[in-house]
């Protein structure tokens, strides 16, 4: 598993965003400091703020800022709102019409969905603020 230049770059800039929380809405020229392509950066913006992740102000001022403080915003709200739901497999995914007739009872099963709500409890239990605490997440 891998995940794309969308969950990676979204990342980065919502870490931006929160290291410039206090300074007020951010210009793209100054996120796209991070080496990203600019349209490619609009349109990761554009899905974090449909998220409710970040907002946008307009004029010469404006910018992209966080819609919610970094302690309430996590990895897993970030990488939900790039990817889409994070599930190992098709079959783990509760809701979802199984193309195999023995998922009910299949122990493979069982993995896949220990596994996916593994992942995503981390995903979902590191905020924004955790990573702007801790010196080891931001140095990478």
């Amino acid at each position: 598993m891998k995940l794309s230049t969308r969950g990676k770059y979204g990342l980065y800039a919502m870490l931006y965003l929160a290291q410039k929380a206090d300074e007020g809405p951010q210009p793209l020229k100054a996120i796209a400091q991070l080496a990203l392509p600019d349209q490619y950066l609009e349109q990761l913006l554009g899905c974090l703020r449909k998220a409710g992740l970040v907002t946008t102000v307009r004029g010469a001022q404006g910018g992209y800022q966080l819609a919610k403080p970094p302690a309430e915003i996590t990895v897993g709200h970030i990488i939900d709102a790039m990817e889409g739901p994070l599930n190992l497999s098709e079959c783990a995914v509760e809701g979802e019409p199984f193309t195999c007739p023995h998922s009910d009872g299949c122990p493979a099963r069982h993995v896949w969905e220990y596994l996916t709500n593994s992942i995503n409890e981390l995903l979902y239990g590191i905020s924004l603020q955790d990573m702007l605490d801790s010196k080891e997440m931001t140095s990478t």
